[in-house]
């Protein structure tokens, strides 16, 4: 039992600064963020995202550049997007040697060595002519099972190339256990999995798709990715899948919109939880700001540590380096 008012006054221990840092439950640690970056074969200078100011399509070099900052600030680790030169209906440039993010993986080893993580996106919207991610039938769907060979072809590029990580996002059944054995039988057998496990067919990732030049050609993506109104069962269905196929961290994607989501994952399972803080969610904070609407860097603060409360381990989130840097 505590005392009651006026004894009991809550806001003593809120009065300074130091007294409620002292106190403060949840706290946040560059090495817990995760930086998403974009690559594009073919371009001289980094292309700025109209609806992402501040973000960029990186050449090779301004990559090298911009995950070395990010490493001398402390960011846990990265994960790179690829955006090919030339794009077809299987997407070839997912699994090729040369292709734009397996070159890039290969110069961030060199440059940052392990310094921070080098993680990878594995799916095919970014290389695939039609922008789905994954292999279509004759009748405009995509191919499950098809497409998990080629999940499996990518994920060994990318372990072959530098990846630290694999972490597949297209929400593919079986995605998880397919990658897992191929990268065992390629001698990868150390490389985890981060499986995004809920990944919600959501309207956030708008600027995403302008970034990584993925936007579906026609339809949307609803048919592989989770329906938000759909039951909280389905969410935890699909963790416990990846984790039974050998995943090693889980991710829930987008954070904000479902952070009740993000806590039930993290009471239900002993690995690794990620949020992935969407291209929405940032585009939405830096035009707020931009119209003088909101004070932007204490809400990029708060919706990190609500992020953060709600259990996630690890953050990507676009202003990792500059958070980081700001609690350093």
């Amino acid at each position: 039992m505590s005392a009651e008012f006026p004894v009991a006054r809550p806001r003593r221990l809120r009065r300074t600064a130091p007294l409620r840092r002292m106190v403060a439950g949840t706290r946040l640690h560059p090495a817990e963020l995760i930086l998403p970056m974009f690559v594009k074969e073919g371009i001289t200078e980094p292309a700025p995202v109209g609806s992402m100011p501040g973000v960029v399509q990186h050449t090779r070099e301004s990559l090298r550049k911009a995950a070395h900052e990010a490493a001398e600030a402390g960011v846990g680790g990265v994960i790179l997007f690829g955006v090919p030169a030339v794009k077809d209906g299987r997407g070839s440039g997912a699994d090729d040697p040369e292709g734009i993010v397996q070159l890039a993986l290969n110069d961030l080893r060199s440059e940052v060595g392990d310094a921070l993580v080098i993680m990878s996106d594995t799916c095919l919207d970014e290389y695939t002519d039609h922008g789905h991610c994954g292999i279509l039938t004759e009748t405009g769907e995509v191919d499950n099972d098809l497409t998990l060979e080629r999940y499996a072809a990518a994920a060994v590029a990318q372990a072959r190339a530098g990846s630290q990580v694999i972490a597949p996002s297209g929400m593919m059944d079986g995605q998880v256990g397919v990658i897992r054995a191929a990268l065992d039988a390629d001698g990868h057998a150390e490389i985890p999995i981060l499986g995004y496990s809920v990944k919600y067919a959501s309207a956030f990732y708008g600027p995403f798709r302008d970034a990584a030049e993925c936007a579906p050609q026609f339809g949307d993506r609803s048919a592989y990715q989770q329906d938000p109104a759909g039951p909280v069962g389905e969410a935890l269905r699909e963790v416990r899948l990846d984790l039974a196929e050998g995943a090693d961290a889980v991710m829930v994607k987008p954070a904000l919109a479902y952070l009740d989501i993000l806590r039930q994952v993290r009471d239900l399972v002993d690995v690794p939880v990620a949020a992935y803080q969407v291209s929405g969610e940032y585009a939405m904070v830096e035009a707020a700001a931009a119209n003088g609407w909101i004070d932007r860097d204490r809400v990029i603060m708060e919706s990190l540590i609500a992020i953060r409360r709600a259990g996630a381990d690890l953050i990507l989130t676009y202003w990792a380096t500059e958070v980081a840097r700001r609690l350093t």
